[in-house]
């Protein structure tokens, strides 16, 4: 018995191990093609606009996508796993209003951000709790908690605002280590590399890929499968308790409408990214790149006073495009093979 379900486990992790190394071949040429692209928009954005590329104007560009791309760390990681994450923005709301409401009870910077962490830890415990251990789909779960945590914010807030943050609270989202390095940048890179090291470099990593790729063949290769999902979801509500602290600092205010339609920006920068929407295969390497790109867009169509919708028009037409570009693509493979 113990040795026919050691054969299973070797041929099930044996699987997943060649489907992720043609999709690393993929996502190897996707990753180049980011990069291409990056440097393309780049050079644009320095012909558009002379005060582009100013060191000081640069530094602030990076606050286009550094919280969102915090975010995006770790629901690439949800989504690589096949589920995904919904409630991210509402979780960033929930967390910024109790830190508000500490703050305005008086409380010190260390007590503010604390209260964030776990509001934050809390809330994707409790995705984590409804997908891993009860059963529930996690496009259910994340819509419905995305209503119940803005909404508790709504019911604490109203119309009201939040602004008594401690003057060492700024520092998170106003500070720079040196020159115009800023505060949000370390941590951007280094819970970027924190994030490649979990997915690429661990056996943790490894079993998200094969969870993603077969959750059945997962289970039998001795994989945990609730385990590990309900840790990925205590991951992403920890990204956006990390992200809700830095846009907090940033704005020195907290309002029930605080990172409103994040959701799809993260989204996107995930697909983007080249991690596919149906788990099993992408790459921490890709979401970096596709943040920067859709913090460079963003950043130079601020410099031209192209309006904010545009930017929102923008990002759903690249999240549609990138979605149905592989399809076409292999839909054009195919019949060239019927053709031959």
């Amino acid at each position: 018995m113990s040795i026919a379900f050691s054969n299973v486990r070797r041929r099930g992790a044996e699987i997943p191990n060649k489907l992720e190394m043609t999709m690393m071949g993929r996502l190897a040429r996707w990753e180049t093609l980011l990069v291409c692209v990056v440097a393309l928009v780049f050079f644009l954005n320095t012909i558009a606009s002379p005060y582009f590329l100013d060191v000081w104007n640069l530094s602030d560009a990076t606050y286009n996508f550094i919280e969102k791309a915090i975010i995006a760390f770790a629901v690439a990681l949800v989504i690589i796993s096949g589920e995904i994450d919904l409630s991210v923005a509402a979780n960033i709301a929930l967390s910024s209003t109790i830190m508000g409401a500490v703050a305005t009870a008086g409380y010190d910077t260390p007590i503010i951000v604390g209260a964030g962490l776990l509001t934050s830890l809390a809330c994707g415990a409790f995705n984590g709790f409804l997908v891993a251990k009860v059963g529930l789909h996690s496009i259910i779960v994340t819509i419905a908690t995305m209503s119940l945590f803005r909404g508790i914010s709504y019911i604490i807030l109203g119309d009201t605002v939040y602004k008594n943050y401690p003057d060492s609270f700024a520092w998170f989202g106003q500070g720079y280590l040196f020159d115009a390095f800023t505060v949000e940048m370390a941590f951007f890179i280094v819970i970027a590399v924190f994030f490649w090291m979990l997915l690429h470099k661990t056996v943790f990593g490894r079993q998200v890929y094969v969870i993603g790729n077969n959750k059945t063949c997962a289970a039998f290769s001795g994989i945990k499968v609730q385990r590990v999902k309900f840790s990925l979801f205590l991951l992403s509500g920890l990204a956006s308790g990390v992200a809700a602290v830095l846009l907090t600092s940033r704005l020195g205010s907290t309002r029930p409408s605080i990172a409103l339609g994040w959701e799809l920006e993260v989204v996107t920068m995930v697909v983007l990214g080249g991690v596919s929407i149906l788990g099993g295969s992408g790459t921490i390497l890709g979401v970096i790149l596709a943040s920067v790109l859709m913090g460079l867009v963003t950043f130079g169509l601020g410099l031209l006073n192209v309006p904010g919708i545009v930017m929102t028009i923008f990002t759903g037409c690249l999240l549609i495009a990138v979605i149905v570009l592989p399809r076409i693509t292999k839909l054009i493979m195919s019949h060239s093979k019927k053709t031959k």
